[in-house]
């Protein structure tokens, strides 16, 4: 028989609502327990299999059999199979970043931009299936999670540069060559047998792609209009002085300036 609300003379409630009530929260908490442990089960054993057999061996039965669990479990958390991949690169992506020491950063953007570097090319090599899912196993104009958030650690690094005025192009162009090097360099080195990499081509690829973007220090006393708008263009967003809207006019300047030559050039009259 289901039980009723019954409200006392004084207006308070009998405590049998309040039992039932905290009941359901108690369920309602096992039940996410239970789905959260469920989830890490499942993306341990699929970051597993990952690295032991590649993306071919993460199919659904394999998965559910390593971890314990039923098939419509890992439909039921992911949404389906590529779901599953995103949250195993995140997963991977942020247990190698936790694995290495946080460095705090130091005063030269540039030397930090190199141990970026480093660091992007570690994670490949270190974890080749891992990265060739996070960089090349998506559809065309769709990035994982994970390497959209080591792109914003590259912009921050980028920023810095630009805000010490020894970024010699716009940042967003900055980022995407780094970008292209970097992913370049790793994938090649990937695919190449150990024995075989040579040993000099990150090295030589990182310098090739600094010197790209990056004006000697310290920066000239007169570095011109292109670096001056750069830089002005980078710490824009640390202002206060201006509306949005005169925000948004100073940044479509300044992106004039600092690439002439860009899509945003207009036909002079």
């Amino acid at each position: 028989m289901e039980s009723e609300d019954v409200t006392t003379v004084d207006g308070s409630r009998d405590g049998t609502h309040d039992a039932n009530r905290g009941h359901d929260a108690s369920r309602g908490h096992d039940a996410n327990r239970d789905r959260d442990g469920h989830r890490e089960r499942i993306v341990t054993a699929a970051a597993r299999l990952l690295s032991e057999g590649g993306p071919d061996a993460v199919s659904t039965r394999a998965v559910s059999s390593a971890a314990g669990v039923q098939p419509p479990t890992i439909y039921r958390l992911f949404g389906d199979k590529q779901g599953l991949l995103d949250a195993v690169v995140a997963y991977g992506f942020t247990e190698y970043l936790s694995s290495k020491t946080a460095e705090e950063p130091t005063d030269d953007p540039v030397e930090d931009l190199r141990a970026g570097w480093d660091l992007h090319i570690g994670l490949g090599l270190a974890n080749p299936a891992l990265y060739s899912l996070m960089y090349g196993g998506h559809r065309p104009g769709v990035s994982s999670p994970a390497s959209v958030a080591a792109f914003e650690m590259l912009a921050r690094l980028i920023r810095r540069i630009a805000e010490a005025g020894r970024l010699a192009i716009p940042e967003e162009r900055a980022a995407a060559l780094v970008h292209a090097a970097g992913c370049g360099t790793t994938l090649t080195l990937i695919a190449t047998p150990e024995d075989r990499r040579d040993p000099e081509l990150s090295r030589t690829a990182r310098e090739a792609a600094i010197a790209a973007i990056t004006t000697d220090a310290p920066a000239s006393a007169e570095p011109g209009p292109v670096a001056a708008a750069v830089t002005l263009r980078a710490a824009l967003p640390r202002t206060d002085a201006l509306t949005a809207s005169e925000r948004g006019l100073l940044r479509e300047w300044l992106d004039r300036i600092a690439d002439p030559a860009g899509p945003h050039r207009r036909r002079a009259d």
